[in-house]
């Protein structure tokens, strides 16, 4: 798939929420899956998915979709916590630190993956500076500067989509546009 020409109601698009909802800010990935839930509608050509950790049993999402966006918590980007980011798999993942997931498998390493099997897709990652991702106990919720910059990540992601023509709505219907509100 992979098609640069495919946009809107033809693009089949995969939003993958990474992150560990006991992990504090870990579970950033997880928090702007239930906020997109809570209060938008997106059409039939997007899945939203609340995933744990990025895993090879992604694979198929690399085959099955045109456009994969990854929503993920990041460190070691010297940004202020709140700060989000937008790059392509490979801007930043293969080098040693620095705006890159948490995760053990990061989407440049499921692309790599995918190609072997002849997969193709596109791939964006939206993640925000985080300020205690890795906490000594369980614990749920984020940091105040993480929660408090949680909806410019959504409006990140929204603004993603309406950019790539996809018409996105709040759940009182009124069309969301890409601008801030």
């Amino acid at each position: 798939m992979g098609s640069e020409n495919a946009r809107g109601e033809n693009e089949r698009i995969a939003v993958l929420c990474v992150g560990n909802r006991l992990m504090l800010d870990d579970g950033l990935g997880p928090a702007v899956y239930d906020a997109v839930q809570e209060d938008y509608d997106l059409p039939d050509n997007v899945d939203l998915y609340d995933l744990g950790c990025l895993t090879l049993d992604m694979l198929n999402a690399v085959r099955d979709y045109d456009l994969i966006i990854t929503v993920d918590a990041v460190d070691g980007t010297d940004a202020a916590p709140g700060t989000v980011f937008r790059y392509a798999p490979d801007d930043m993942a293969r080098r040693p630190a620095g705006a890159q997931s948490l995760h053990d498998l990061r989407l440049v390493d499921l692309f790599d993956a995918a190609l072997l099997l002849d997969y193709q897709a596109d791939g964006v990652c939206l993640g925000m500076q985080v300020e205690n991702p890795s906490p000594a106990e369980v614990a749920v919720g984020l940091t105040p500067a993480v929660y408090d910059a949680l909806p410019l990540l959504v409006e990140t992601l929204l603004a993603e989509l309406v950019r790539r023509g996809v018409e996105v709505r709040r759940k009182d219907g009124t069309l969301v546009t890409g601008e801030r509100a």
